[in-house]
């Protein structure tokens, strides 16, 4: 990890269990997001993430709940080769201006190992009970649809969230995974 020339306190754990390291706001003057202004606020600092993990840049929990102060790209991403510093690209969500003050805690990073595949490319994908449906198409027990749902929409989501419909007894719906996983297993013993 390398620092700026005027150093903040390195990045560290606030508690035992925690995931993420607090990273500051390594500004020079104090610096106002306005509601719905975005900015890429500097840290200060470069990192060398090790080979085969990744830095995950987080919002902090408290700014997005008090001031609706978030990240634009959550998580972002710091390659293990990416040398350059590292900036936080904040967004004000909130409806009055947000100030930030160098020292600031304004994200979390957290490293985390990563997965690299190769793809295979294929004429077919193998079938799953959930198919092509998405964006809510498993419903939920209660039946209330994910927001931004059409009832009836194209394709199979809508064949299955009809079927879905049509399978369900007293208002209650199964969703297409516990439909299969019943009609694979059995229904669920009580």
């Amino acid at each position: 990890m390398r620092r700026t020339a005027h150093p903040l306190a390195l990045p560290r754990y606030m508690t035992p269990g925690a995931a993420g390291m607090d990273l500051a706001a390594d500004v020079s003057a104090d610096v106002v997001l306005r509601p719905g202004e975005r900015r890429l606020v500097p840290t200060g600092l470069a990192v060398a993430i090790p080979a085969g993990y990744e830095g995950q840049v987080r919002p902090r929990s408290g700014l997005a709940h008090r001031d609706g102060l978030t990240l634009l790209n959550a998580p972002g991403t710091i390659d293990a080769d990416y040398r350059g510093e590292v900036q936080v690209l904040l967004i004000n969500l909130g409806r009055s201006p947000v100030r930030i003050r160098r020292g600031d805690r304004i994200a979390q990073l957290v490293v985390a190992p990563v997965v690299t595949i190769a793809w295979q490319e294929v004429e077919n994908l193998p079938a799953t009970a959930r198919g092509n449906g998405g964006f809510g198409s498993t419903g939920s027990e209660n039946g209330a649809r994910a927001p931004g749902a059409v009832q009836g929409g194209r394709g199979e989501a809508a064949r299955g969230s009809a079927e879905r419909r049509a399978g369900g007894s007293g208002g209650h719906r199964r969703s297409a995974a516990r439909a299969a996983r019943e009609h694979r297993t059995g229904p669920p013993e009580v």
